[in-house]
């Protein structure tokens, strides 16, 4: 739709005068979201491994294709057991981040996991207690899984993750960041990067971005 309207721009700078030029020069008001899957940089199956994914240079790269020049872009994880943030992208930090994290919120003694902890269970994790509410069997219900028959109950809690401690250390980071643009480039320093934390991984995952702003013609 972006790219329809300034092809209209364009067609009517280049049938009018100088002076009419300058009257159709304006900020042209842009919003645009994409939603973009994020391959995992690492190996093996999912063993809820705490992960790192740049995604700036597909922020970048967006952008350039956006021709937005002044805005905001808003990035929201699509996933509970996923985290948004800014920060430094180096692999020992990386690293430490996964050491502080489980530390914090350590995996639970049933979880498959080799950092399991003895002596920690969540809630959540009581899996063959759930849905223990009629919300909860909904959602369910809404996700195609008929609960109400007794064998896809019990293959519905055979693939639930024992990954609680996932979801609090996504609620803990947060999920989302603006980021603002001036001149056509994010404004973000010389050290921080835009960063998927998989907390439940290594996955695939998916992100939303959106673009609000103006590009100026």
């Amino acid at each position: 739709a972006a790219s329809f309207l300034l092809q209209g721009i364009v067609q009517e700078l280049n049938s009018c005068g100088n002076s009419r030029k300058q009257i159709l020069m304006m900020d042209v008001p842009i919003c645009e979201y994409h939603q973009v899957s994020i391959p995992t940089s690492q190996n093996g199956p999912p063993r809820q491994m705490i992960s790192v994914e740049d995604l700036t240079p597909k922020l970048n790269e967006l952008l350039g294709s956006s021709k937005m020049m002044q805005g905001v872009i808003n990035v929201i994880s699509r996933h509970t057991t996923t985290a948004i943030c800014i920060n430094e992208r180096e692999s020992r930090l990386a690293e430490d981040m996964e050491r502080y994290f489980l530390e914090i919120a350590p995996p639970d003694e049933r979880a498959s996991t080799s950092t399991a902890k003895a002596g920690i269970r969540y809630l959540h994790n009581d899996i063959d207690e759930r849905p223990d509410s009629a919300e909860e069997a909904q959602r369910c219900r809404d996700n195609g899984w008929d609960i109400d028959d007794e064998k896809e109950l019990q293959k519905w809690r055979k693939q639930e993750p024992i990954n609680a401690h996932s979801h609090l250390l996504s609620m803990l980071v947060g999920n989302s960041e603006s980021i603002p643009v001036v001149e056509g480039k994010m404004v973000i320093g010389q050290w921080q990067s835009i960063l998927l934390l998989d907390l439940d991984g290594p996955r695939d995952r998916t992100v939303g971005i959106q673009f609000l702003g103006y590009l100026f013609w």
